[in-house]
Order: C-alpha cells, then sequence, then structure tokens
C-alpha cells in the first residue's frame, strides 16, 4: 500500500544559483515501483524552490528512512504526468485540493534511481575509477535507449523531445563534468609526480576533455527548450559524444588502472 501523508522523505537538491545543496521534507508517494513527490507547494501559484533547483540540476539525494541513495529527478508530462497524478490523490487526497487552489499545473516528479553495473565496494584508486566509469557508460547508455524509444514513438510524440531525456542527459553531462574537473585538478597531479612516463597520456587525456566538454555544451544548449530542440541534431551530436567518450574512457583504464592498482581506496591517512 502507498503511503499517507505522514509519510515523509528527504530531498536534497542543489541551488540552481547558489550551487549549494537544499535539503527539505516532502511526503511521498510510490506507485507502480516508482517514488514521487509532487511539487504542490500547498496550492501556492509559484512552483517551490526545490523544484526549479532540480530542473537545473537533476541529480538529487534523497533520504527516505535509513537509506540515503543519489536519484535523476524526472517530472513527468502528459498523460503520463496525469496518470501519476490520479495515482498520489488516491493515496493522499490533500493534492486535490492544493491543485484546486491554483491554476498551475502541480508537477509530479518520479525519483528515479538509475540502476547501475558498476561495483558497489571498492578497496583501490583503481576500482574507483573504474567504477565512476562504468555508471557513466550506465547513464550515457539510459540517455541513448531513451532517444532511441522518442524515435521509434516520434509519429505520436511530436516534435521536439521530452523532459524525461532532458534530466537524464543533464545529470549525465553534469556528472561527466565533475568528473573531469577532478581528474584535470587532482587525479591527474597527483599521478604524474610519481609516473613522469605518463605524461604523454595526460596531455592526450587533457585534450580529450576539452573535445568532450564541446559536446556536452551542445547537448545541454540543445535541451534548454526540449519542446523546440531538434531531435535529429541531439541523436547526431549523442552518437558523437557516445564514440569519443567510449574510447576516451577505454584508453584512459588501458594506460591508469595498472598503476592504480596498489594504491588504497578510500585513501589512507598519513
Amino acid at each position: 500500500m502507498p503511503p499517507s501523508t505522514s509519510a515523509l522523505l528527504r530531498l536534497t537538491t542543489t541551488g540552481a544559483r547558489s550551487g549549494r545543496p537544499h535539503t527539505v521534507p516532502l511526503g511521498y508517494v510510490q506507485y507502480a515501483g516508482e517514488l514521487l513527490v509532487v511539487a504542490s507547494h500547498l496550492g501556492a501559484d509559484r512552483h517551490p524552490g526545490w523544484y526549479h533547483n532540480l530542473l537545473a540540476r537533476p541529480v538529487v539525494t534523497v533520504t527516505l528512512g535509513a537509506d540515503t541513495f543519489q536519484a535523476v529527478a524526472v517530472p513527468a508530462q502528459g498523460a503520463r504526468r496525469d496518470e501519476l497524478f490520479a495515482a498520489v490523490v488516491r493515496a493522499a487526497p490533500g493534492y486535490a485540493d492544493h491543485q484546486a487552489r491554483t491554476a498551475r499545473t502541480l508537477p509530479v516528479v518520479v525519483l528515479d534511481r538509475p540502476e547501475t553495473d558498476a561495483p558497489q565496494t571498492v578497496t583501490t584508486l583503481a576500482g574507483k575509477l573504474l567504477q565512476v566509469h562504468v555508471s557513466l557508460r550506465g547513464r550515457l547508455r539510459h540517455v541513448r535507449d531513451e532517444t532511441e524509444a522518442h524515435f521509434a514513438a516520434s509519429a505520436a510524440a511530436g516534435p521536439g523531445l521530452g523532459l524525461q531525456i532532458r534530466q537524464h542527459c543533464l545529470a549525465f553531462c553534469q556528472s561527466l563534468a565533475f568528473h573531469h574537473e577532478s581528474e584535470d585538478g587532482h587525479l591527474f597531479p597527483g599521478i604524474a609526480r610519481w609516473h613522469p612516463e605518463l605524461a604523454d597520456v595526460f596531455e592526450r587525456l587533457r585534450a580529450e576533455h576539452v573535445e568532450v566538454g564541446r559536446i556536452q555544451d551542445a547537448l545541454v544548449a540543445l535541451l534548454d527548450d526540449v519542446a523546440t530542440a531538434d531531435p535529429e541534431v541531439f541523436r547526431a551530436e549523442l552518437e558523437d559524444m557516445t564514440k569519443r567518450l567510449t574510447a576516451h574512457l577505454d584508453y584512459e583504464e588501458e594506460h591508469l588502472l595498472p598503476v592504480l592498482a596498489d594504491v588504497p581506496w578510500p585513501p589512507v591517512r598519513p
């Protein structure tokens, strides 16, 4: 049975402007295996701040009881939103009153906990690097699968893309950008001090980071307005990203995993 309105989770978003974490308690409903929250704001005429945050930065942290995990926040659209909102109202009728107070359509947000093949326990820095790479590959594959599903239903979907593709693509791009910034700022300089013979490898990897970043920016720009985004252009950029990033990760693993295999993770305090 779905929980009542007294059941709460804690949702931590990242400020769209500040970049700082913000945590709010929210009622939730579980329906058809999905975790749902509603941006009702008690029926106010404006969306709550946390909703604007997750549109800009889709990766959120959810605390549900003793479990804390990352999720991608995806607002439902169209008929799917209506189905989910009806399920929410059956479980927590108060949301119908909130909707009646405002002309805005209350967003229903799916907190999608992506499945991953990445190892959950790692003991070396090589394992940590591989864990991140597996997660990135999985997120990219998820975006590609959603894009192909969109094309398969293009006659019914109409022009543009959709919030589901947008949110998962933004989550992937932002995670990838953070990973590359961490490598350029910390990982690569740390390894280079002990392995100067890898100087050419790091030079190539940094150059590839710049090129992959260009494609990230193009993808994000295309998603500024999902209603008018050109799906064909997005698909071409996504294929280019897939090709370049796959080759980049393969090359990085070939050269860095051997030298990181004996470095403990988490780091040992001196």
